[in-house]
């Protein structure tokens, strides 16, 4: 992506975020590739503050260690905003600050850590591919394996990456493509558990009431009734 920002133009990096000063101008196209990214905007008191609190420089492009809690938050924020719920605006403005602090956590995290930090490219490589395939089940010893790394270590250094073990991390977005195909497609339940990798579809319906907090069915018409 070409972004342009105080009069000077750079090309941006993938799994890059960056957070604009309410008073910047800014442009970006996509440069080469389509450009796919998650963005939203929002007010806050005392922003400066805060982002200076978090290590967080404003107009400034942070390297996105977790470039999927990104999305999964910005999804939540977007699923809260078609709420008519009392606390709506409180949710949001909680959810956004969790966010920002998550992602100053990660990025101090990981940064002063080489052991962690040199396996990190490769790690990132391993969870595109799971995640870019719903519909296969991958075992924790397949993905060990293909990192040439013990079990438990693989597990390890997983959590400490990304903060989440590797099969909850699997189950969340095979989850979160169910949500988006429930929001947007008429496909049959028992179809969308097939191709989010679930051969039973009651043990679908089951994890997804227990991680997303309703059923299927209450999900859908929950977004219908939102859009």
């Amino acid at each position: 992506m070409e972004l342009r920002i105080q009069s000077q133009t750079v090309f941006v990096e993938p799994n890059t975020f960056i957070i604009f000063n309410k008073n910047s101008p800014y442009f970006y196209q996509h440069a080469e590739q389509p450009l796919v990214h998650d963005w939203f905007h929002f007010e806050m008191e005392a922003a400066d503050a805060f982002f200076a609190r978090l290590n967080l420089p404003l107009d400034t492009l942070i390297k996105a260690y977790d470039p999927f809690y990104i999305s999964r938050k910005v999804n939540d924020i977007h699923w809260e905003n078609l709420q008519n719920g009392t606390f709506r605006n409180e949710i949001i403005d909680y959810t956004i600050r969790c966010l920002f602090m998550k992602l100053s956590d990660i990025r101090n995290h990981l940064e002063p850590h080489n052991q962690i930090s040199k396996y990190y490219d490769q790690f990132l490589n391993l969870r595109n591919e799971v995640f870019s395939s719903p519909s296969t089940w991958y075992t924790v010893e397949f993905l060990a394996d293909k990192m040439n790394m013990s079990r438990s270590y693989f597990q390890h250094l997983y959590k400490q990456i990304f903060g989440i073990s590797v099969i909850n991390d699997i189950i969340l977005n095979r989850l979160g493509y169910a949500s988006y195909l429930l929001k947007n497609t008429s496909y049959a339940i028992s179809h969308i558990s097939g191709i989010c990798g679930y051969e039973n579809d009651v043990h679908f319906m089951r994890q997804f009431k227990r991680f997303v907090g309703l059923t299927p069915s209450e999900y859908r018409e929950r977004s219908d009734v939102g859009q």
